[in-house]
């Protein structure tokens, strides 16, 4: 069963607090950042820092859950819905691969899944304005595409979870097991086109 995070209570400080937080965890880790380096960086007294976040794990939370929704937002403005559904997956593909080839995307990864037994409520809440976030969108345009006739699939969510891992296809393990070289543009874009392609030859309505 999963725990429900705790309330995060906003003020006039608190984007200034999330700025800073972000900076030192990307500059140092979770473990490694300091609440005294936060709120130093975000130019704030530990008190104001507490008020808004009592335990550091909120606030890495609060930062990869902001950053998940604004990477799916700005991807889905700039998808037409009555694009061509291969047009559409492609810009999917290449957000996702993209985000998750990051400093910033392998940090939240390896964070979320490190602390998932001692803080299941990271875990989550990554997971839901992550991954779940993403597949619910593909699992939109799927939909459509379906009316249209443009594809024939029987089980939607599955599909939309299908094409996300197409996506992650021998980047993911290279990048979390840090196997030398990776990610080129050229191996991103590889990958990119195979799951577009794959996708629409299983479940394109001329296939």
């Amino acid at each position: 069963m999963s725990v429900k995070p705790q309330l995060i209570v906003k003020g006039r400080k608190f984007d200034q607090v999330l700025e800073g937080a972000r900076t030192v965890f990307m500059r140092d880790g979770f473990e490694r950042a300091s609440v005294d380096d936060i709120a130093r960086e975000a130019g704030v007294s530990k008190a104001t820092l507490y008020a808004y976040f009592p335990d550091k794990r909120l606030l890495f939370m609060e930062i990869a859950s902001a950053e998940c929704r604004r990477q799916a937002d700005e991807a889905e403005q700039r998808i037409d819905p009555n694009a061509p559904i291969a047009q559409v997956l492609r810009l999917a593909a290449e957000k996702i691969t993209a985000f998750m080839c990051s400093e910033f995307g392998q940090r939240m990864y390896r964070i979320a899944v490190a602390e998932s037994e001692s803080f299941p409520a990271l875990a989550h809440e990554f997971y839901h304005s992550g991954p779940k976030l993403v597949q619910d969108r593909i699992a939109d345009a799927l939909r459509s595409a379906v009316e249209r006739k443009e594809l024939v699939i029987d089980d939607i969510p599955f599909a939309a979870a299908q094409f996300a891992q197409l996506c992650k296809a021998d980047l993911q393990d290279r990048l979390i097991f840090s196997a030398a070289p990776c990610c080129t543009p050229g191996d991103a874009a590889k990958v990119v086109d195979g799951a577009v392609r794959m996708f629409m030859a299983r479940y394109g309505a001329a296939r």
